[in-house]
């Protein structure tokens, strides 16, 4: 049996409610993905074993509160079966409290946890269950590729889930991102560096409707100093710490760089991170006000 489990890829899904774990099961499954919704963790490594026995070799998982009293056996489960050789990935969705909010607010659903809240309802009762939760899965998103949704459509969070489906498993794996300031911050990010003190191309007339993946673009930022800077300043605190955090049994780091509107600035220096390091590190690329992600 654990020859089997060695070709076994194993993709746990888990998050915030309301943070679209539906949607990224449906991804999975038209990925080619055998997909089981709400298993206890217990059952999991059955499941696997069961699952090698019919020959399917992808197995996704969605777990969440609804197996609240359960989920503590989940990271015993899955050190078992990596030691029998299975690749575990683990992908937790978040989402902005107000986005939570909205997206209940839209559907009339309840939260799982409502009922410990005077029943859910009410903005403050939901807010509460809202915060018991990310306690509840604090352990888990520890260990886990995070994926902020806030801002995410149904179909930019199918493509990105594909794209998530590339990382390899074996070593630590860097994700660069994007974003703009004036849409807050990225529950996402590891590591946040803001670009808004350098030279803004968005007061160039000719520049301002391009990108920084526009070579006009880039060429305006290859002529300011400033610019070169900062890339070597982010550059030198990556190179010295990612090694310790990969010795640390990190899986992934994301490096998210804002500027005002996501669009110049912080576009073009992604897009130098992610070409300098992927020769040597996995590594993935999203420009969150883009709607690029590779």
């Amino acid at each position: 049996m654990s020859e089997s489990l060695q070709h076994m890829d194993l993709v746990v899904i888990t998050g915030v409610s309301g943070s679209g774990k539906s949607l990224a099961v449906a991804a999975l499954e038209d990925a080619g993905y055998f997909c089981v919704d709400n298993l206890p963790p217990e059952l999991l490594h059955a499941m696997v074993e069961l699952q090698a026995l019919n020959r399917i070799t992808r197995i996704a998982v969605a777990m969440d509160v609804r197996s609240s009293r359960s989920l503590p056996a989940l990271p015993a489960q899955l050190i078992k079966l990596k030691a029998l050789g299975v690749q575990c990935r683990v992908v937790y969705l978040e989402s902005t409290t107000e986005v939570l909010l909205r997206r209940f607010s839209e559907t009339r659903r309840q939260h799982p946890l409502s009922r410990t809240h005077g029943g859910g309802e009410g903005r403050t009762a939901l807010v509460e269950a809202i915060r018991e939760e990310r306690e509840m899965l604090a352990p888990l998103r520890d260990e886990a590729l995070v994926i902020d949704t806030s801002h995410f459509r149904a179909a930019e969070l199918h493509s990105h889930i594909n794209t998530v489906l590339t990382i390899a498993v074996d070593q630590l794996t860097l994700v660069f991102e994007s974003f703009a300031f004036k849409r807050g911050l990225p529950m996402d990010a590891d590591f946040v560096f803001d670009a808004r003190m350098l030279p803004n191309p968005h007061y160039e007339p000719t520049l301002r409707a391009l990108t920084g993946r526009d070579q006009p673009v880039q060429d305006f930022f290859v002529e300011r100093p400033a610019m070169g800077q900062m890339l070597t300043h982010i550059q030198q605190f990556l190179d010295t710490w990612l090694p310790m955090m990969q010795e640390n049994h990190r899986s992934y780091v994301t490096v998210a760089v804002g500027c005002t509107g996501g669009q110049h600035r912080s576009v073009y220096l992604v897009e130098q991170l992610y070409s300098h390091y992927r020769a040597t590190w996995p590594t993935q690329l999203r420009h969150r006000m883009l709607g690029i992600s590779q």
